[in-house]
């Protein structure tokens, strides 16, 4: 068998690192290299063998990655997301008008791909963009040459501040921020925006934002003024509906879009003619859920996808859609996406380095996960509630046993059984 692909697959999966975002350019480095993985060969078991122990070896590497860089699935949740940020995006990006843009919040809780699904559709315009602009900003100077950005990717910071916010988006473009002002500031990021041909800021973490800190609320009053300067503004945040940023909206039922007052910032430092309120689309990227048959139809699908790109030598055919798999994975992960695919990573190596091979409920049940993550803020709701863990879970794993890897299942799980209509509003 020739290993020289295998070879030249997994010393590019090893170079291959995960750039910062939040820099011009990092996102430019992700954009442009964010193609799908190239997984290790598809062996059987007595071809494995066959190999050599340098060969193997490599080879089982080569399956490690494959595991860990699972690709991204579209979800019903999440193409209901990608469908409105990219019609906001794109739609006001075509606007000639000088006319407020309505910008858009995507809200859920953490590990639930909200961050990787925003910013696959704002590389995805981008990239359409450029194209149709043939790689030239077509709003530059004459005579110059300023980096062509049309979509901007800020972290808010975990203590947000008017002044910290304005130097992150500063940051992204590698401008100087340094001894200026807060009108200066906000006056920098404007002309960044226009002079960069900007057409979409991105602001992730939005809830880190404490609305009972003056700080806080007079940062999110300069957002709101950003939409001002004819950018799309892309709110991603836990539980935006509970964080308090939209206490001083209402609902608007006949646009179904949440409407803002005009800021304050804008009267200070002249940042728009007109004192016009502030529209958003709020859109939720939810778990997976199984209470009826479409519901458990589309998580038999993701599990299907994710069984479709794993690397196991004895691994059936239906090893994750088959038996009570299914329901045991929904309770292990509530059908959050990013707790699922943590325990299948890790499940995948522990059958690989125990020999098993293929994953079954007793050697899930010795996984306990865990999501030590430093650039995540467990007091926002960007760390989710592990089920069986301590503290409290989400809702859906109200019953059944604890799920941390303490036990072993006995006999029929009887979680998922349908005992009559739901009782709990949004289950």
């Amino acid at each position: 068998m020739n290993q020289e692909p295998d070879r030249h697959h997994l010393a590019e999966a090893l170079t291959r690192s995960s750039p910062r975002r939040d820099t011009y350019a990092g996102w430019q480095r992700w954009r442009t290299t964010r193609g799908p993985f190239t997984p290790a060969p598809r062996l059987t078991l007595a071809e494995w063998r066959a190999l050599g122990p340098a060969q193997r070896t490599l080879h089982d590497l080569h399956r490690t990655a494959t595991h860990v860089n699972l690709p991204l699935q579209e979800t019903p949740m999440s193409l209901k997301v990608a469908r409105l940020v990219n019609r906001r995006i794109r739609n006001n990006a075509l606007k000639t008008r000088p006319s407020t843009r309505a910008g858009v919040m995507v809200t859920g809780w953490g590990y639930q791909g909200k961050t990787e699904t925003v910013c696959e559709v704002a590389a995805a315009f981008e990239d359409a963009w450029l194209a149709m602009h043939n790689y030239v900003h077509p709003g530059a100077m004459e005579g110059t040459r300023d980096l062509h950005a049309p979509v901007a990717y800020v972290q808010t910071p975990v203590t947000a501040k008017p002044k910290s916010t304005c130097q992150s988006i500063l940051g992204f473009f590698g401008a100087e921020a340094r001894r200026l002002t807060l009108p200066q500031l906000i006056r920098q990021v404007a002309d960044s925006l226009d002079d960069h041909g900007t057409k979409a800021l991105i602001l992730d973490d939005i809830t880190r934002l404490r609305m009972h800190r003056a700080d806080d609320q007079d940062t999110l009053d300069l957002i709101r003024a950003f939409m001002s300067m004819n950018v799309t503004l892309v709110l991603v945040g836990v539980d935006i509906l509970g964080s308090g940023l939209l206490r001083q909206g209402r609902w608007d039922p006949q646009r179904r879009q949440w409407v803002l007052p005009p800021s304050q910032h804008a009267r200070v430092h002249g940042l728009e003619a007109t004192q016009t309120e502030r529209r958003f689309d709020l859109v939720e990227l939810d778990r997976f859920r199984y209470s009826t048959p479409e519901q458990i139809t589309a998580f038999h699908d993701h599990l299907a996808g994710l069984q479709a790109n794993l690397r196991l030598l004895k691994a059936p055919p239906d090893m994750l859609t088959g038996s009570h798999m299914p329901e045991y994975l929904m309770r292990r992960t509530d059908g959050v996406v990013g707790l699922l695919e943590r325990l299948i990573e890790d499940g995948c190596q522990e059958a690989m380095d125990s020999g098993k091979e293929t994953l079954d409920e007793a050697l899930l049940d010795d996984i306990v996960l865990s999501l030590d993550d430093p650039d995540r803020d467990p007091q926002a709701g960007e760390v989710p509630a592990i089920p069986g863990s301590s503290g409290p879970a989400p809702d859906a794993v109200a019953t059944g046993r604890a799920a941390s890897g303490t036990g072993r299942s006995r006999g029929r799980n009887t979680t998922f059984d349908d005992h009559g209509p739901e009782t709990r509003t949004g289950s």
